[in-house]
């Protein structure tokens, strides 16, 4: 144990307190880390990325759907327009309904595929290029936190 009375020398280490580092620890720390910063980084500018091209195949799939649907409505058009040359009411009655039925679920199904693409864009990973920059303003010392 020191004599809290004697003076001690700059820089000296009493016991039970940890050295500080040296500028040069502290850059090849530096260096050590900033790679597996940088690949994290990626690591999440790819898992961003593939979540926003999910989102976008299943709107686009969507899409499918809503245009396949619409194409059976305009089937059951055609089929009411024959019906209602060929026969009474009743049945060109039940193929316009069928008819209009079907163009809602196109409506409904395009509209909400419209959606997911919307959610899915602009296509550019968003988090991992502002956590690019606040690592670059953190080691350039513009940002202390």
């Amino acid at each position: 144990m020191t004599d809290p009375y004697t003076p001690q020398t700059p820089g000296a280490v009493t016991p039970g307190q940890a050295p500080e580092p040296t500028v040069g620890a502290l850059v090849h720390d530096l260096t050590q880390q900033v790679p597996d910063l940088i690949r994290s980084e990626l690591r999440l500018a790819q898992a961003e990325m593939t979540a926003k091209g999910k989102q976008a195949g299943l709107g686009l799939g969507m899409f499918s759907a809503a245009g396949l649907l619409a194409f059976f409505g305009l089937a059951a058009l055609i089929t009411t327009a024959i019906a209602a040359l060929a026969l009474v009411l009743p049945t060109w009655a039940a193929a316009l309904i069928v008819a209009a039925v079907l163009f809602v679920l196109a409506g409904v199904i395009g509209l909400l595929g419209k959606k997911r693409v919307d959610q899915a864009t602009p296509a550019k990973p968003e988090r991992a290029l502002g956590g690019i920059k606040e690592d670059i303003d953190t080691v350039k010392g513009g940002h202390r936190g």
